[in-house]
């Protein structure tokens, strides 16, 4: 597991599992609308979750955390815009960061991060 992509498709599916776990329950993952996506879109207790995925290498140079620039969240705004648009989602949400450092062994460190940006709506 050493591309880009497979980094980030394991990270995903660890960030679904440990959301699963933690009692929510995912609605839509990797969805798209043009250029902008939403890594995932999970609901708990009346809130619908809007969830960047950043995931990399144990030890890296910047951690996931880091990685949420200001251009990342002008972007997500603007995808959640379009899924606003598009889907009927009523009640409270946020905007969160799943941080995963995965290890040579394949294990990964997973943290969730809420409201790292604020929403619009």
């Amino acid at each position: 597991m050493n591309s880009k992509a497979e980094i980030g498709r394991h990270g995903e599916e660890a960030a679904i599992a440990f959301l699963r776990k933690q009692g929510f329950l995912i609605c839509d993952k990797n969805w798209r609308c043009g250029r902008y996506e939403i890594d995932i879109v999970a609901q708990r207790h009346g809130i619908t979750h809007f969830i960047e995925v950043k995931t990399r290498k144990a030890g890296s140079l910047i951690t996931p955390e880091e990685a949420i620039t200001p251009n990342k969240v002008a972007a997500l705004h603007h995808a959640i815009a379009a899924y606003l648009t598009q889907r009927r989602t009523v009640g409270e949400f946020e905007i969160d960061l799943i941080a995963v450092d995965m290890f040579p062994n394949g294990e990964c460190d997973i943290r969730f991060v809420p409201n790292i940006a604020e929403s619009h709506w």
